[in-house]
C-alpha cells in the first residue's frame, strides 16, 4: 500500500496534542527528529524479551483543544531498526518480518482522541504495517509542554511517551511462531516544537 509522499506533513504529532489549556485555535508541531523513536519489545521462548527501536520517526501535528479534535500521524522506516546486533537487524528486514524492501514505511494516522481535561489521553486511529490496515490506541503515559529557545527562536516544546500494542500475525508477520511472540508492544517517544511570537 502506497502512502503519498506528503503524508509525512499530516502525521504524527498528535501524540505531541497535549498542548496547555486554554488555547481557542488550532496549532500545528513538527516532529523533532532527534527525540523520537518507535521502540518495540517481543517475548522470545518464552523467557527473554527482543528490544529494539526504529527511527526517527516523522511527522506532524494539528491540534484544536479548545473543540477536542486534531489529526495526527506518523511515519516509521522500517529499515532503520537497530537492536544492537547487526546480523539480527538484518533478519528482521526481511520478507517474512518487517519486509522492509517490500514495505520500506509503516504508516498510524489517527483522528480519534480521548481526553482528560484538556489533555489528550489516548489516540485511536489505524496502524498500516506491510501493506495491511489494523485499528491501533497509543495511551499516553507521560506528556508535558515548555517554553524553550531553539536556534535563537522562542518555541513551544510538547513530548511524551505512548504505548500500545499489536499481534504481528495480523500483518502476516509470523515467523517464529508461537516460540517467539505474537503480540508486540510499542513504545513510541515523541517531542515536537512549534514557533512562538
Amino acid at each position: 500500500m502506497n502512502m503519498p509522499a506528503s503524508l509525512p506533513a499530516l502525521l504524527f504529532g498528535a501524540l505531541l496534542a497535549l498542548a496547555p489549556p486554554g488555547q481557542a485555535q488550532p496549532r500545528s508541531y513538527t516532529l523533532d527528529r532527534d527525540h523520537s523513536w518507535v521502540h518495540f519489545e517481543v517475548l522470545h521462548f518464552g523467557t527473554s524479551t527482543i528490544r529494539g527501536r526504529i527511527g526517527p520517526i516523522e511527522g506532524s501535528v494539528t491540534l484544536d483543544p479548545a473543540a477536542g479534535t486534531g489529526e495526527v500521524g506518523l511515519t516509521i522506516p522500517t529499515a532503520t531498526v537497530d537492536t544492537g546486533l547487526a546480523v539480527f537487524n538484518s533478519r528482521l528486514r526481511q520478507d517474512d518480518l518487517l519486509a522492509s524492501t517490500a514495505h520500506p514505511v509503516a504508516y498510524f494516522v489517527a483522528r480519534r482522541f480521548s481526553f482528560e481535561g484538556p489533555r489528550v489521553r489516548a489516540l485511536r486511529g489505524e496502524f498500516t504495517w506491510r501493506g495491511v490496515s489494523q485499528p491501533l490506541e497509543l495511551r499516553a503515559q507521560r506528556y508535558t509542554c515548555r517554553e524553550a529557545v531553539h536556534e535563537g527562536a522562542r518555541v513551544e516544546v510538547c513530548g511524551g511517551d505512548f504505548e500500545g500494542e499489536v499481534s504481528r500475525s495480523e500483518y502476516g508477520a509470523t515467523f517464529g511462531l508461537p516460540l517467539v511472540g505474537d503480540r508486540v508492544r510499542l513504545l513510541v517517544q515523541v517531542e515536537g516544537r512549534r514557533p512562538l511570537p
